[in-house]
């Protein structure tokens, strides 16, 4: 996966523990896709002291994932979701009417996850 890509879903994920303004500045680098001079000019602040942030909360978000694992564990759960709802469309079509209902339940209570 793409570093900028799975930054912004670190930061999607643990956002809310950083600091107002580190969120801020995170979220405008990475899900607005400002240059640092243009946050600079924003924010004003200088260019270096903003790569300096990002940099400190990059590292600072992989470290939340090596601990907490939320990216991994979801992505996991993408994963069994998928194979999940294969398996549905495949006992669709051998279960009768009768039964079709209940497999139309389970389908919409899995999409909802």
């Amino acid at each position: 996966m793409e570093e900028r890509v799975q930054i912004s879903i670190l930061l999607d994920l643990y956002g809310d523990l950083l600091t107002d303004k580190q969120r801020s500045i995170m979220d405008l680098y990475f899900n607005d896709d400002l240059s640092l001079a243009e946050i600079s000019e924003h924010t004003n602040t200088s260019r270096q002291a903003i790569f300096d942030l990002i940099k400190r909360c990059q590292k600072q978000l992989i470290e939340y994932e090596n601990k907490l694992r939320l990216m991994e564990k979801n992505s996991q759960s993408e994963s069994y979701k998928e194979i999940i709802l294969n398996n549905i469309e495949l006992l669709k079509a051998k279960v009768d009417n009768e039964c079709l209902s209940f497999v139309e339940e389970i389908k919409r209570l899995v999409l909802e996850l």
